[in-house]
């Protein structure tokens, strides 16, 4: 089910912070239109942190419409606390989406065995939807260790990791170790397509926002070891730099506002791109085949940048 090029969605907003459902809509269809296998919502780049639980609702309920079945719907239901995953899990569960994505706990630091009560605690309450698990050490300081998830991978309903350990040893580690079938999927665009050569099945991807039609279409290549795949990953290697060039997702929504695709609202304390940052995203998009762009942004036109 979890497979080829699912994108990270941003959650847009107006400039006040609040969610523009009307933009949230336009960007689900562009994607169908694009190409892109699955949808992420209320993921890191969806700005999960700062969320109310009825926006995230809302945002997967509008996603589940929309898509009507022509791609997968993720929604991220982690936190820090078990009772509290367990708690969004259930509420998640009653709409119709296709699995849930669960980030390991944030700033608490368990243990591995931790790690294990908790994602089993979170599955058991799923009620029967595909959970995928989400490894990123560099935002939660813990980092679910490949015997953890080869024990999780046994359990009912848990299908798979998105790991964003840019290494396709680690790759190739959890897919040893883990039972046949469970999927792992990059949480790293830069090493994606490495990580597909190791055997992972697709991406969770930042960069798909930008450019949905390139990111399947690469990701596609390299599923089927077609050498082409390098080629294709080559105009994109700028983007996927420099849309970290400040934290996720500051730079995406920045560029995706310079191509009319959403508003101006990030929500605190995120603030938008530094225009130090500019140039260097607009060249990374250009490089990219991204045309459009707005020569200057709203901040350098008022003089507040």
């Amino acid at each position: 089910m979890f497979s080829g090029s699912l994108v990270a969605i941003v959650t847009p907003m107006s400039a006040d912070g609040a969610v523009d459902f009307a933009a949230w809509d336009r960007l689900l269809s562009w994607h169908l239109e694009q190409g892109t296998s699955g949808i992420v919502v209320g993921g890191t780049t969806g700005e999960s942190a700062t969320l109310a639980d009825t926006e995230l609702v809302e945002l997967a309920r509008r996603a589940c419409e929309c898509v009507d079945g022509r791609a997968a719907v993720l929604v991220g239901a982690g936190s820090s606390s078990t009772a509290g995953t367990v708690e969004r899990v259930g509420r998640l569960c009653a709409l119709p989406i296709d699995g849930l994505l669960l980030v390991t706990p944030a700033y608490n630091r368990p243990t591995q065995d931790g790690l294990y009560q908790h994602f089993a605690a979170a599955a058991a309450a799923a009620a029967g939807k595909a959970v995928v698990l989400y490894n990123v050490p560099s935002r939660t300081a813990v980092d679910l260790l490949p015997p953890t998830a080869a024990r999780l991978s046994r359990l009912p309903g848990i299908v798979g990791l998105k790991e964003a350990v840019p290494q396709a040893a680690r790759v190739r580690e959890l897919i040893a170790a883990c039972a046949p079938g469970f999927a792992i999927l990059s949480g790293d665009d830069a090493t994606a397509r490495e990580a597909i050569i190791a055997g992972a099945r697709g991406v969770i991807s930042v960069t798909a926002n930008v450019v949905p039609a390139a990111m399947s279409k690469m990701v596609a290549a390299a599923l089927r070891g077609d050498p082409q795949a390098a080629q294709l990953d080559e105009p994109l290697r700028g983007l996927h730099r420099d849309l970290f060039l400040e934290a996720n997702p500051i730079p995406v929504k920045w560029l995706l506002e310079q191509m009319g695709r959403i508003g101006p609202g990030v929500r605190l304390p995120l603030t938008r791109l530094s225009a130090v940052h500019h140039e260097a995203v607009r060249a990374a998009a250009r490089a990219a085949g991204v045309g459009g762009l707005r020569g200057i942004s709203t901040e350098m036109a008022r003089g507040v940048y």
